[in-house]
């Protein structure tokens, strides 16, 4: 396969004329990932802050009131007192509030015996995820204030194992830090497949395929000639993104950056040739756009490990996920951004779009017309 290098020069500076006169691909490219980022970045969290916690207190004591008011200084509760039970059951029913803490009338006498006081915590199960946080903050609160308040009382508490945790990669456990990498892959697999998904429907609608078929330009010519422009486009929109990450939402970069775009490379060379195979196939610009948006931002979302964690599906659900780039791509950035170079991660899933991006230009290059018909 012979590229003659002025003939594809020309066909470049063709399409970069063609972006200048059309701006909707600059717009696609710059724009619209900037601002899903904004929106997803701040809109999607599964940080639980500020949680209503109903509070039912037998009997006021210091103790009472130093445990309600640990729980009133953390930025997760938000606490509102309620004079019985029964009004705070109500108020959770109402969902005005997701949990309630009992605190019974011998909370302070049984403080430090050998059998704690019980302390009735009633959480509104609806929203499971937030459920099992917010059992976890109470927990955690709890144990944090009692062993507070043993050393100003200069007590000793007995703990049969004692449990240090350590966090590794994410150790301030922001979920942005980890959201945000993936909403880079999420958002730049549908950017990439969008941009050329509409340049070879374009020139079916217009007719002009079938002029350039008739001159000496060849196929792969054409393919390349569309292809170099947008993924310049895709590359500095990609760029956009990771800059909005690390400056804007404050993602910490532990790895390489050399890394990191080689790989965005190798997934923008996916993106866009996926959108060249949908291009081609549909030969009308409306229903490629739509049929882009379907095949690469829903499965990026749900299959790519993004949100929802592989291992928890389904088998037959977890051996699709190989068939979605994102995946690839998302493993790389979450390492890259939070771990470092860690190269037994990324070189296996650069390989794999390696081989994606070869095998979506095959066949866009076998589906793409050799002929006038």
């Amino acid at each position: 396969m012979k590229i003659n290098r002025m003939r594809l020069k020309g066909l470049v500076i063709k399409e970069f004329l063609q972006i200048w006169r059309d701006p909707s691909s600059l717009a696609i490219a710059f724009i619209l990932p900037v601002f899903l980022l904004l929106l997803f970045g701040y809109g999607v969290s599964l940080d639980a802050k500020h949680i209503p916690v109903g509070w039912v207190i037998d009997k006021n004591t210091p103790e009472t009131q130093s445990f309600s008011a640990a729980f009133g200084q953390s930025e997760y509760f938000n606490n509102d007192h309620f004079d019985s039970m029964v009004s705070a059951k109500r108020a959770m029913q109402y969902r005005e509030i997701s949990a309630i803490v009992h605190l019974r009338e011998n909370f302070s006498r049984e403080l430090f015996k050998q059998n704690s006081p019980a302390i009735q915590v009633i959480i509104d199960g609806v929203d499971a995820n937030t459920a099992r946080l917010i059992s976890g903050y109470v927990q955690g609160t709890w144990n944090e204030w009692l062993t507070h308040l043993a050393a100003i009382r200069g007590i000793t508490l007995s703990k049969p194992i004692e449990v240090e945790h350590r966090i590794w990669y994410n150790s301030a456990v922001l979920s942005k830090d980890y959201l945000v990498p993936g909403l880079i892959a999420v958002i730049m697999i549908m950017i990439g497949a969008l941009l050329t998904a509409m340049v070879m429907a374009r020139e079916w609608e217009r007719g002009t395929l079938e002029a350039m078929i008739a001159t000496p330009v060849t196929m792969p010519e054409v393919l390349l000639g569309k292809l170099i422009p947008y993924f310049i486009l895709g590359m500095v929109g990609m760029l956009v993104s990771i800059a909005m990450a690390v400056f804007l939402f404050d993602v910490p970069l532990r790895g390489s950056i050399g890394i990191l775009l080689l790989a965005g490379t190798l997934f923008m060379l996916v993106a866009l040739g996926m959108g060249l195979v949908i291009s081609i196939v549909s030969k009308n610009q409306f229903v490629a756009g739509q049929i882009a948006i379907i095949v690469t931002f829903l499965p990026a979302f749900i299959l790519s490990g993004f949100i929802f964690d592989i291992g928890s599906m389904p088998i037959a659900v977890q051996g699709f996920t190989y068939l979605v780039s994102a995946r690839y791509f998302v493993a790389i950035l979450q390492t890259v951004f939070l771990a470092g170079n860690i190269l037994s991660v990324i070189l296996p899933n650069a390989a794999a779009l390696l081989i994606m991006a070869i095998f979506f230009f095959r066949m866009a290059l076998r589906k793409a017309p050799q002929r006038l018909e």
